[in-house]
């Protein structure tokens, strides 16, 4: 009988960890449900949510940006109408203010000209010439210091204003590229980009030639693809600009005691 009641007590013994294992499994289990639904609070986490509503937020706010320049530069206009209606001003002081409106990228401009086009290499770019490495991800699109070299090079062959996309630069213009967007004045712009520049075409080629920076960036265009196209226009227009021209800078945090 004690021999009887040993054999059967032994299994029970040896099932007893495995029953202790299948709680704690379990256990680990809902902590772990807890813990995924305490991060998400409710989300899906496996997806790019986030992401896209940041993406969405961007977005809007550019169209809110857009939408505040054409009322800031409507209401200059309305300004400007009534303050040369009678301002009691001679007229060599009124000339000297249309130079300054001129130089200041504020008044449509139009002459001569030509256009410059950046874009990204195509997807899936290989190295289009012997001996030369294949691309890293860095080697196939557009960076802020591309776009700069182009503005700067236009302004050093004797530009007399310039265009990035669709908005007239100015004297506090910073033309910033984040990840593959290029950020201007409030404004979000993706590839290809357009930089228009009013001014003679044969000067501003050889500045745009004459480039260091843009001489290297035509190393990446020969080996990898990368946008470049450049439009000459005998006769074209670039609209003044219509933004705030009031300067923001940081302040410092005054110290409490």
């Amino acid at each position: 009988m004690s021999n009887s009641d040993d054999s059967s007590a032994g299994p029970r013994r040896r099932a007893r960890p495995i029953g202790l294992l299948t709680a704690a499994v379990f256990a680990l289990a809902g902590l772990l449900f807890v813990t995924s639904f305490n991060t998400s609070k409710g989300t899906n986490i496996r997806t790019d949510a986030s992401l896209l509503k940041l993406s969405d937020l961007i977005k809007e706010r550019s169209q809110d940006n857009a939408e505040l320049e054409e009322i800031t530069a409507a209401a200059r206009g309305r300004v400007d109408a009534l303050a040369d209606r009678d301002d009691g001003s001679t007229e060599a002081q009124d000339a000297r203010l249309a130079a300054l409106r001129a130089a200041s990228g504020t008044e449509e401009l139009s002459g001569r000209g030509l256009t410059v086009t950046l874009n990204d290499a195509p997807p899936n770019a290989t190295a289009r010439i012997p001996n030369v490495p294949e691309p890293q991800p860095n080697d196939l699109v557009i960076h802020q210091q591309d776009l700069q070299a182009v503005v700067n090079a236009l302004w050093q062959g004797g530009a007399e204003g310039i265009q990035v996309m669709d908005q007239r630069l100015i004297s506090t213009s910073a033309v910033r590229c984040v990840g593959n967007t290029l950020i201007l004045q409030g404004r979000v712009y993706s590839p290809p980009y357009k930089i228009s520049a009013v001014g003679d075409p044969a000067a501003l080629k050889k500045a745009l030639a004459a480039s260091p920076a843009l001489q290297n960036y035509q190393l990446y265009v020969n080996a990898y693809g990368l946008g470049w196209k450049v439009d000459e226009h005998k006769a074209m227009t670039l609209p003044g600009y219509s933004g705030t021209v009031d300067l923001h800078h940081a302040k410092p945090v005054a110290n409490t005691p």
